[in-house]
């Protein structure tokens, strides 16, 4: 039986989503096909061909940009059963459904998709597709997970380089030792599906897996973990266990500021195994906002977690939901002025100074009265519940920022100059003078991503 995964987005990696599934599937026999549309076209003969058609969804991104191409694959093959997978699946499942996508699978996904594939290969003997029960499956059930078959994805080349503190670029591989996360922040789409857990990959399957991406040409691996130090004894002895076989291969992870603060000890380990700089969700200065998002971490702690990461020579990489329903001019500004005192404006990528928060389906954001009481109605198209900030300025500075980052985004401003730009604005919006602002190039003395991360 023939099988076509597509992944529409995966913030510039090659996708795991699509590996791990097919080496599932391939070890069952079926014929798997993958096709990544963040680099590679349309694959219109394997879509007209294929019995299964199934779409990753891991994120409010790749969900939009995968909902025309649902239309598109039922009007090229009708007949084709359409799942969809991964963290959005079953959040936006009446839309999906209304499509014609037949299973939604959500949370731990390789067991529910090779479930499925052994139905409806048993259904295409039997000359039907069998009923599959259940038509939305949120699993959070352990697994054995084997080794990602990444044989017809596209080069590592073609996705997200790292670019190195000297100027030159390197290929990213990317792996995930967990799944889930221990915490429930409000706005997270994790904890829709996981409420509270995690799932470990196995060491000796995330290290294979890196052996391989180093033998096609990685330099670097991503850890895409929400959290790598949900389980510090598994995740530590992996990056140790990797520096010893790799001494030069450098790596990336992604930690709350809550376990930074907890794990501070452990921040050495992390330079010396090769990790060159750690993503932490800030989302914040203002501890009001981060106590409504249900953060565990205060402004302080970010502060402190700062400071040590200078005191230790590792970079941190913070993200943030800079516009909030919550935001207000001073605080923005406010947020920009404690960048620069901390010395993080070379750190952070330029589209992190203007995310606006998303309401998604299933949000926990939706458990608060204040949140339900500004929210307008689930808005199918953008997959979010719309909301209107209570100052109208704060709406106008947000869409005058994102014109800006956009625009010197797209011509290459160095970040500096972009947060200069946006430093005006945000003192301009709250009548306040333009105090001077002294920054060195930063973009060529610390390492990043050449795709930032965000939603």
């Amino acid at each position: 039986m023939s099988v076509l995964l597509i992944s529409t987005y995966e913030l510039g990696r090659q996708p795991f989503g699509l590996a791990s599934p097919a080496a599932w599937l391939r070890r069952d026999g079926f014929d798997v096909t993958c096709a990544d549309l963040a680099v590679s076209p349309f694959p219109h003969e394997a879509a007209r061909s294929a019995q299964l058609v199934a779409f990753h969804l891991p994120m409010h991104t790749a969900t939009r940009l995968a909902v025309p191409l649902i239309s598109r694959v039922r009007a090229l093959n009708p007949d084709a059963y359409i799942c969809c997978y991964g963290l959005y699946a079953c959040a936006n499942a009446e839309l999906l459904r209304g499509l014609g996508v037949s299973t939604l699978l959500s949370g731990e996904f390789e067991t529910g998709l090779l479930q499925l594939c052994n139905r409806l290969r048993l259904g295409e003997h039997c000359g039907h597709w069998p009923d599959f029960g259940e038509p939305e499956i949120v699993s959070t059930a352990r697994q054995r997970f084997i080794v990602p078959d990444r044989s017809d994805l596209p080069a590592l080349s073609e996705y997200a380089q790292l670019r190195k503190a000297d100027g030159t670029s390197i290929a990213v591989g990317y792996v995930e030792a967990s799944r889930g996360c221990k915490h429930l922040c409000r706005h997270c789409p994790v904890v829709t599906v996981y409420g509270g857990r995690f799932r470990v990959v196995e060491r000796d399957v995330v290290l294979e897996d890196i052996r391989r991406q180093v033998a096609a040409g990685a330099g670097h691996i991503t850890f895409g973990d929400p959290d790598f130090f949900n389980g510090i004894g598994h995740a530590l002895p992996i990056v140790e266990a990797l520096a010893a076989e790799f001494p030069q291969l450098t790596y990336d992870v992604t930690v709350k500021v809550e376990h930074l603060v907890k794990y501070e000890d452990r921040l050495d380990l992390l330079r010396e195994t090769g990790c060159v700089f750690v993503t932490t969700a800030v989302e914040s200065g203002d501890d009001r906002v981060l106590e409504i998002l249900d953060k565990g971490h205060t402004r302080a702690d970010f502060v402190r977690v700062a400071r040590a990461f200078s005191l230790i020579g590792l970079t941190l990489n913070p993200t943030f939901v800079t516009f909030t329903p919550w935001t207000s001019p001073e605080s923005y500004r406010d947020l920009l002025k404690l960048l620069f005192e901390l010395d993080l404006v070379g750190c952070v990528a330029p589209i992190q100074l203007a995310i606006r928060l998303l309401v998604p389906a299933g949000s926990r954001l939706l458990e608060l009265p204040e949140v339900q009481s500004m929210v307008g109605p689930f808005d199918a198209e953008r997959l979010v519940y719309p909301w209107d900030h209570s100052d109208p300025d704060v709406d106008r500075l947000f869409d005058r920022v994102f014109g800006l980052v956009c625009r010197a985004v797209a011509e290459d401003q160095p970040r500096e100059q972009i947060f200069a730009a946006l430093w005006r604005i945000a003192h301009e919006a709250t009548d306040e003078p333009v105090p001077d602002l002294d920054l060195a190039p930063a973009a060529v003395t610390i390492p990043y991503l050449t795709e930032p991360w965000y939603c």
